[in-house]
């Protein structure tokens, strides 16, 4: 790994992430690349060194197929669990608003 991505066994399940956080490379991923939020803008709102930032984008780019495999399956499982476990809020929200 590199000076800025540790991957620790009790950490996020191992999962490649920004030294000294609990930020993931995923997560950066999430947030660049699905979100459209600038590699400066992660950085500050995390008061990360912009450097770990981009090194979390190197990391995926050298791991991309594995990386986007699992954020796929994780965001497929979220799936499954909403489909399963429908909002009783946005029931009783769309039940108020048809009368």
């Amino acid at each position: 790994m590199s000076d800025h991505i540790e991957s620790t066994p009790g950490t996020r399940n191992g999962k490649p992430r920004i030294s000294g956080t609990r930020i993931t490379v995923a997560d950066v991923v999430l947030m660049h690349r699905r979100l459209g939020r600038a590699i400066e803008e992660i950085a500050g709102t995390y008061d990360l060194p912009v450097a770990a930032v981009y090194s979390a984008m190197a990391y995926y780019y050298d791991h991309k197929d594995e990386i986007d495999q699992s954020l796929d399956e994780e965001e497929g499982l979220a799936e499954a669990f909403k489909q399963n476990n429908p909002s009783r809020l946005r029931a009783k929200l769309e039940a108020l608003s048809h009368g």
